[in-house]
């Protein structure tokens, strides 16, 4: 079984969808998080505060810098996350289209690296 990140993406200026939206959005998250649990592909999962809250840290030169906002000045962001467990990538993107319609985002999907790859 190969692990995935299965990567919530969310687009900056988008319109924050109402309180009824945002309701049924986390009730559709809870009851696929149930299902993959349940099934044996659930690893681990996520949400993620807003991308103001991000802190970046560069420990790449002489002094670590640290500065406040988001990494980059994208227009997306990465707003929650799995890592599932799945027998193929095929599997994967079918998990992935689950998560999409319950969270109502689009998802990527990336396998992680086995310890002959790292």
């Amino acid at each position: 079984m190969t692990l995935y990140l299965l990567s919530v993406m969310g687009t900056a200026g988008d319109p924050a969808p109402s309180a009824e939206e945002t309701d049924r959005m986390y009730a559709a998250v809870g009851t696929f998080n149930k299902k993959i649990q349940g099934s044996g592909a659930w690893v681990f999962a996520g949400g993620l505060h807003g991308i103001e809250s991000a802190t970046v840290v560069d420990g790449t030169g002489t002094e670590t810098i640290v500065t406040d906002g988001p990494y980059s000045e994208a227009k997306e962001f990465l707003g929650g996350f799995w890592v599932v467990r799945a027998p193929d990538l095929d599997a994967a993107l079918e998990l992935a289209a689950e998560g999409s319609a319950a969270c109502g985002a689009k998802v990527e999907v990336r396998p992680f690296q086995d310890d002959t790859e790292a």
